[in-house]
């Protein structure tokens, strides 16, 4: 026998077992999230299981093409909730929600400048790391810049994790949560299901062959939100569908987290925790200064201002009782912000800390 052949039948039945007891460990704790009535358990149940597995070596990976799908049918379910309402959201509160995003993206180069100047990461490693949203863009972007993707990696899913978290606990207390996943119809029909599965693949491979940014999710938003809002097509997915995509985002974030990349920053972790919950908390008080200015109650304005990731947002947004619209409106900005600053900011900050160009 070949012996291809013999170490794929060995490393199938692992693979399978190891999937199967993620799945069950994942739906294990969200059920304790569901109970506990926090929002967007089946999120927060698969990327804290996937977290525990990942650390301890699992080899198992969402495979690409199973996360693009999940922000697919992401972009479809916030598509229904805003109804095409973002561009008039931007139109409206233009200057403000760039006020907002300014903020923290200056917040966040900051603590780059910060982590660099004080040597706890090299180069411009910090500066991409402690990038607020865009994950995934944001580690490809610093590989072709010259940082270490790993700990670039290793910053950003912290962060994504933390703030999924953190927003959570907060949603839970300030809105009461609602641990399901909502359907985005409720008479979720076969023949509404295919026309949106339809715009959730049309989107997503429009969102992709533009290079948009994060275009898989932006894609079938964009698409769908118009659609939906003309009449054109009407968003249903079942929430047995969402689930599913729920647990791909979730699980894409936790497998993140290998033994290798912990080994790699375990120095650095006491630091970009330290980062993170500081810049999580100066987007908390920023949010709670907007309440004043803006007819927008704080859980709103707490999800608009935290520092990623667009996917996790969106989706405790739409399960609580947020404006889901301003959330996302202020999100993609920044997003698009990031994308096109990021070189340069990375740069300013290795040079002015002293690091290397």
């Amino acid at each position: 026998m070949h012996p291809a052949s013999t170490d794929l039948r060995r490393t199938l039945p692992r693979a399978a077992a190891l999937w199967a007891g993620l799945v069950l460990a994942s739906a294990v704790i969200a059920g304790l999230f569901h109970l506990a009535g926090f929002p967007a358990a089946l999120l927060l149940g698969p990327m804290l299981a996937a977290i525990a597995f990942g650390v301890r070596g699992a080899p198992i990976r969402v495979p690409k093409i199973g996360f693009q799908a999940s922000q697919a049918l992401i972009g479809c379910l916030v598509a229904h909730a805003v109804n095409a309402s973002i561009a008039a959201t931007l139109m409206e509160d233009g200057l403000l929600i760039m006020a907002v995003v300014g903020v923290t993206v200056v917040a966040a180069a900051t603590t780059g400048w910060v982590l660099t100047r004080i040597r706890l990461l090299p180069g411009t490693t910090a500066a991409w790391g402690s990038s607020p949203g865009g994950a995934s863009a944001m580690v490809a972007m610093a590989e072709e810049f010259g940082a270490d993707p790993r700990l670039v990696a290793f910053m950003q899913y912290v962060r994504v994790a933390c703030v999924a978290l953190t927003a959570s606990v907060i949603a839970r207390f300030l809105a009461g949560g609602a641990g399901g996943a909502p359907g985005t119809g409720s008479d979720a029909t076969p023949l509404a299901v295919l026309g949106t599965l339809a715009v959730a693949g049309i989107g997503a491979w429009l969102g992709l062959r533009l290079r948009i940014p994060a275009g898989a999710l932006i894609g079938p938003l964009v698409l769908g939100a118009a659609l939906h809002a003309t009449g054109l097509a009407d968003m249903a997915l079942p929430s047995w569908l969402l689930a599913i995509a729920y647990a791909g985002i979730g699980w894409t974030v936790g497998l993140r987290f290998t033994p290798a990349t912990v080994r790699a920053t375990l120095f650095a972790l006491p630091g970009v925790l330290v980062a993170t919950f500081g810049l999580i908390g100066l987007c908390g008080l920023w949010a709670w200064g907007l309440t004043f200015w803006l007819p927008i109650d704080f859980l709103t304005a707490y999800l608009a201002t935290s520092p990623g990731g667009l996917d996790s947002v969106a989706i405790i947004a739409v399960g609580t009782h947020s404006d889901v619209s301003f959330v996302l409106a202020v999100q993609t900005l920044r997003l698009l912000v990031v994308i096109i600053t990021g070189p340069m900011v990375a740069k300013w900050i290795s040079r002015s800390a002293g690091g290397p160009r």
